[in-house]
């Protein structure tokens, strides 16, 4: 259906964007859950060697990967009374909950290659349903609103509930769940806690679904419906390949798989940094994470200033090359015996301020690139036909979810090769360990990024060509309308190739 077919929309209220946007925290929760504590957990907690914990979650990355352009393609061609998305959505959210629950707790006694396949299994079906419910709600963006800046607005909105979402549990996990007390007892190393943060966390992740769907509901008369058409496999792969074949989105499919490699490495390996290179203590860790919401705040208000102001391109590569800078300067220096001891105020007081800078620009990153995306959804449709919000978010997600698992799986690389030892307590690391951990860290994780960086350099959707886009696709619905005004009256209606009328000419 046509836009030129739907009722006409009333504005969108910020209650909707704010719902719309809180659906990201049940993403972010999972995700951070997985990425920053799961190898410690199983590693360090459960006894699993870190290259089989590494293994499983590359494992389920890619099989999420492949799993996302099935579930894009199937949800831009659903037809229902509940629309395109929110089928899907409603029904990720108890499977989701309860196999996020069950990998935290696995059971007592297996063997590694039993718990392996245990931690497997739910790091698979936690992919599976997380794409029923993330990939709709990432493709509903481009249909509640077309407005250039808008999108970037509500792209800000989703990315400070994600990271809000994901630091306040993670707040939790430190501050709550697995408190260190003055006793000795408790902390991250400790079984029991990991127990009551599955509990919550589940809880959590399955509320926040159901209200970011509902939340949305009411829109569903105007989102666009897939006309009534039989496709074949054939067809849907030529269809698939002439949409990903955009100059644009190939920028930022390419930019974004270097980018993952490096995240996955990143996050992975983080807490190793904080908590061993560092020698931060589990209250400092905590007071970084509500640093770090305050950086999503100052990042969200700041994104579509600057965006408006430097255009989106050119406002990612920035707060992009500036998010990178954060990120390994303070490790450099380290390296380089400049700057303070472990354990002082001063350390902590500078890596306070680094944490805060890299994730302002780090969110602000977050919100171009997402809308950058958004943003090819028009200038495909224009040069294919087709409206395919689904099919370019999953496409998107899959080169980069599949590349995230090579990060996660060279972090546990890195930690067998320098011999990170199990079980280790802060303070006790051989310092040669740690800083030949860092020396190979450092260039891979920074070649990775700059090549990122250098990749945006080549998209070439601003301002003036999404609004050409959007010319241009009303004009086609004006010419539908036209066609189908001749049809009715008797008169014959131009016809494609195939014999199907089209109502937007294909640009070249």
């Amino acid at each position: 259906m046509t836009d030129a077919a739907l009722p006409p929309r009333p504005p969108i209220t910020f209650r909707t964007k704010a719902l719309y946007g809180v659906g990201a925290a049940a993403n972010i929760i999972k995700q951070r859950g997985i990425t920053t504590f799961l190898l410690l957990f199983y590693n360090q907690v459960v006894g699993l060697p870190p290259a089989m914990v590494s293994t499983a979650i590359m494992i389920a990355l890619i099989f999420d990967a492949f799993i996302d352009p099935l579930v894009g393609q199937i949800s831009d061609n659903t037809r229902s009374r509940w629309g395109r998305r929110h089928p899907f959505m409603y029904i990720a959210a108890l499977p989701v909950s309860i196999a996020f629950y069950m990998i935290w707790n696995p059971p007592v006694g297996w063997e590694n290659e039993a718990l392996f396949a245990y931690m497997l299994v739910c790091l698979l079906t936690i992919r599976l349903f997380d794409t029923f419910f993330e990939l709709p709600s990432s493709a509903l963006l481009a249909e509640l609103t077309s407005d250039y800046n808008e999108r970037t607005s509500m792209i800000s909105i989703r990315s400070f509930c994600g990271v809000a979402g994901g630091l306040i549990m993670q707040l939790l996990v430190y501050q709550v769940f697995l408190k260190k007390h003055a006793d000795g007892t408790g902390g991250l190393l400790e079984r029991g806690g990991w127990q009551t943060y599955s509990i919550v966390a589940a809880i959590t992740i399955f509320t926040i679904i159901l209200i970011s769907s509902a939340g949305t509901h009411h829109q569903i008369p105007y989102l666009r419906k897939p006309p009534v058409r039989k496709v074949t496999i054939p067809a849907m792969v030529k269809e698939v390949a002439a949409t990903l074949n955009n100059r644009s989105f190939v920028a930022l499919t390419v930019s974004g798989m270097f980018m993952n490699v490096s995240l996955g490495l990143k996050t992975a390996l983080e807490l190793y940094f904080n908590l061993y290179f560092w020698g931060l203590t589990q209250g400092q860790l905590a007071l970084l994470t509500v640093t770090g919401v305050v950086a999503s705040v100052i990042g969200v208000v700041a994104a579509p200033k600057i965006a408006a102001r430097l255009g989106k391109r050119m406002a990612a590569i920035t707060m992009f090359f500036g998010a990178v800078v954060a990120l390994l300067l303070p490790i450099g220096l380290r390296l380089l015996g400049l700057m303070p001891e472990n354990g002082t105020n001063l350390l902590f007081g500078i890596l306070i301020v680094d944490f805060m800078a890299n994730g302002a620009m780090a969110i602000m990153t977050g919100v171009m690139l997402q809308s950058m995306i958004a943003d090819v959804v028009e200038d495909a449709e224009v040069k294919t036909g087709r409206r395919s919000e689904g099919l370019l978010m999953s496409a998107d997600n899959l080169f980069k979810k599949i590349v995230s698992g090579v990060g996660v799986f060279v972090s546990g690389t890195l930690l067998a090769y320098v011999a990170f030892p199990q079980g280790a307590k802060p303070g006790q690391v051989d310092p040669e360990l740690l800083r030949n951990l860092a020396l190979i860290y450092l260039p891979t994780i920074g070649g990775f990024y700059a090549v990122a960086i250098s990749c945006l350099f080549l998209y070439r959707i601003d301002k003036s060509v999404h609004e050409a886009n959007l010319r241009a696709l009303q004009e086609g619905a004006m010419e539908a309308r036209t066609t189908d005004a001749q049809t009715e009256a008797g008169t014959p209606a131009a016809a494609g190739p195939a014999g199907d009328l089209t109502p937007v000419a294909p640009r070249p």
